[in-house]
Order: C-alpha cells, then structure tokens, then sequence
C-alpha cells in the first residue's frame, strides 16, 4: 500500500482500532488516540528504524485499512484486545504465544475480583489460573501486551465500576489485606457498602453483595469491547429507576453514562510505537514502595518513620524508626532530608523503586536532591494534604511507575505508624 492510497480510506481525526488488510485477512490491528494521524505514521520514511521491518512487510502487503471508531481511548484499547483475540493478525503475533501476553481476569468467586495476569499462568483450557495458588476464572480477557497501559486502563474502569483485586480472595484472614481493603474504600477505590469479617468472606450485606456482582457484569461487558451494548444497558437501568421512582438508582446509572464518555483517559496511548506490539511492556513485580513520615510533640522528641509497602500490602517487619538529632523544632523538611540521608546509608536494606514523602514539590525536590547527592536514582512522588490533613493532590506518582492509591496507602501508613511510634513515647515519657 502506498501513502497516496490512504485518501479513499477518510480516517477520521478521533479514538478507535484500525485494522490492515489484505482482502478479506487482517494483517495487524492497533490502536490510535487519533485513527488519521496514526494510520498515517505507517507511512513516514523512518517506519522501519521506529517499528521495525514485520510492520514495514506488513504495510508494504496490506492493500486496504478499515477501522471503527470509539468514544474514547479506552474504549479503543479494550476493543483492540478483542480484535487481536479474534484475528490472532500475523504482524501483533508472529513469534509470541499466549505465554508473552498480559490477560485481564475476573474470577469465580463469591467477590469476584479482576486482576491482571500473564498467560504463562493461565490454563485457558480449564479457565483456571496460578494466583498463586490456583483459582477457576470466569471471564478472560486479552491479549494485552503493554502492562503499563492495561493496568491504566483498569485503574480508568474503576473509577467508574469500582472492583477488588487484592491478592488473596476477598474475605481471607489476614490483618494486611484488611486494613488494604479498608483504605481502598475509604478512598474509591474498592466498593462502599460491602461489609467483611475474617470468618465470612461473604458480604455480610446480601443486597450490596447483589449489586457488586451487578458492577461485575458491566466490567466483562466493557472489558470485551461491548461499550455499546453498555451504554444501552445503563440507559435502561436509568429509565426502569427513573419509571418505578428509585431517583438515587437513576442517578447513579447517569453518572455511570457521564463518565463512561467524559473519562479523561489520553495518558494510555502517549507513544503507540513506543507501546507497540513489537515492544510488550512489562511491568516490574515486587514493586517495592518506601514511604517516610515525622511526628513531633510541641517540637521536641521528633520521630522518623520510614514504612514498606510491597505491591500495595504493608511489611511491617521492614518498618523503621529514626530519632531525629540536630533539627530544631518542627522542621519537617530538615527532618525528612536527615531520615533519608540516614536510610541511605544502609545498603543491608533492600532499595526501594520508589519513595514517597508527605508534602508538595519542595519536599519531592529536596528528597530527590539528598537521593542524587548520595549517589542513587530512585524516584520520588509526594502526596499533598488539604488542611483536614486529608489526600488532595499526588504529584509525581505516574512518572515514579505508580499509581496515586499505592501512593496514598503508602503515605498513610507512614502516617498511621509515625503517630503510633509518637503515642508510644509520649506514654513513656508521662510514665517516667
């Protein structure tokens, strides 16, 4: 196919999947922020040093390109995962299996709960998967090669289908997995209104566990590329409510419309070379978080905590504590630079990916400046508090590789712990 070519095809200047063909068989299916300009860039001088020489061949056998639109970016990257599953195109999988390819799952449980898993732990003739122990899924989705953007994409559906995917099933013992499943909540997370105990995994409330497996439904709707039939499914959800006078229910599925159209969500295909399918993204596990956290009392006895979090669960035997020497008053800044240097100059300790500090860019630049000086690169994302001391802004958290919940849990546990540790020598001193 030749650039001159592509005027019969009108590609719109809008999100959506593009597909090349060679008569009737697909070649390649990708996606495009704008389907215009992306088809377009197949045809730039420099394509085979960007995307290498099998999309070069695949361009050069492709004799038409068809395409669907769709409201947002989202929609397009759950609806190319669709499309690669049916077409299985030569030029997105030549030389891949299953193995290579991230998987979006939902599994069969009392809660389900959707997660992200590689095909090497997916036994997709049984529907079941490694998690680590082994759990029967009902739904599979995928292939997703880029981790970075299906992760993304998850966090974008949950903001308007809120779900749990914790590591263990919901409902099982465990005080870390509690207290994460709390946060989340509180902060939008995971859904409100469900209620668990360490004995019953089950909702204790039987309507909301109802309406849980409700949401569910509507994610394996979108996740498999039916936006459309969602969308008809809320408005009829919205004028049954509306009809039989549950206004609070009519609401809530208008909302669900709004967003579903209206979800600011660019960020997920910044560099479609760079995400390519000729470059799958994999994301690092064991993604080790340190947050850092001081308390004072009336500027004397200030404490240091430093608290670990390893993807998104707490390890509480790693925490540590600092009695801050040489810094008058409450000098959270000064405070913060001596913890770090000091947390710095323990190598024994495992380095973290990422440190986040409680504040705005002065604090993120001063830690990355004490970080730089003692010879290290990892990054810094910070977490700024409106004056109820209550999470308003996370800045630098997607640079850093995170997202801003992991960053909030890590700051509030940092939090939590640093008053703990203050309370503790507070009753010792009053003792003495």
């Amino acid at each position: 196919m030749e650039r001159s070519e592509l005027s019969k095809f009108d590609l719109p200047d809008v999100p959506g999947v593009y597909l090349f063909k060679q008569g009737r068989k697909v070649l390649y299916v990708g996606k495009a922020t704008s389907l215009r300009d992306r088809v377009r860039s197949y045809f730039d001088d420099d394509l085979i040093t960007t995307r290498g020489p099998r999309v070069v061949d695949m361009v050069t056998m492709a004799d038409k390109v068809a395409f669907e639109p769709t409201p947002t970016v989202l929609e397009a990257l759950v609806h190319e995962a669709a499309l690669i599953k049916k077409y299985m195109p030569h030029a997105n999988v030549d030389g891949k299996d299953d193995k290579t390819f991230l998987y979006a799952v939902i599994t069969q449980e009392d809660i389900p709960r959707v997660l992200v898993v590689r095909g090497k732990s997916i036994n997709f003739k049984n529907r079941t998967a490694l998690l680590p122990t082994t759990y029967n899924l009902q739904s599979i989705f995928g292939p997703f090669p880029s981790g970075t953007q299906l992760r993304e994409g998850l966090r974008l559906i949950r903001r308007i289908f809120p779900f749990f995917d914790t590591s263990k099933p919901v409902g099982a013992k465990g005080k870390h997995q509690a207290a994460h499943i709390e946060f989340n909540t509180q902060i939008g997370q995971y859904p409100r209104g469900m209620r668990f105990t360490l004995t019953s995994p089950i909702g204790q409330n039987k309507v909301n566990l109802k309406m849980y497996r409700k949401s569910i439904r509507k994610v394996m709707l979108f996740l498999s590329g039916r936006g459309k039939e969602l969308r008809r499914k809320l408005e009829r959800e919205m004028r049954e409510a509306a009809r039989e006078e549950r206004f609070e229910d009519a609401a809530e599925a208008r909302r669900e419309l709004f967003a579903l159209d209206h979800i600011q969500d660019v960020s997920l295909i910044k560099d479609d070379a760079r995400c390519s399918y000729e470059q799958p993204t994999v994301k690092d596990k064991n993604m080790r978080i340190e947050a850092y956290d001081t308390a004072h009392l009336s500027g004397t006895n200030a404490i240091g905590v430093m608290t670990v979090v390893v993807d998104g669960m707490p390890v509480k035997k790693e925490y540590r504590t600092f009695r801050i020497r040489g810094v008058k008053k409450n000098d959270d800044i000064a405070s913060l630079k001596e913890i770090l240097s000091r947390r710095l100059r323990h190598p024994e300790w495992q380095f973290p990916k990422v440190i986040v500090v409680d504040g705005g860019k002065t604090q993120k630049k001063e830690a990355e400046k004490v970080i730089k000086e003692a010879g290290f690169s990892i990054l810094v994302a910070a977490v700024v508090k409106d004056e109820r001391h209550r999470p308003r802004e996370v800045i630098g958290a997607r640079a850093a590789g995170i997202s801003e919940a992991d960053a909030v849990l890590a700051n509030a546990e940092a939090h939590r712990f640093s008053l703990s540790c203050h309370r503790r020598a507070r009753s010792r001193a009053m003792r003495s």
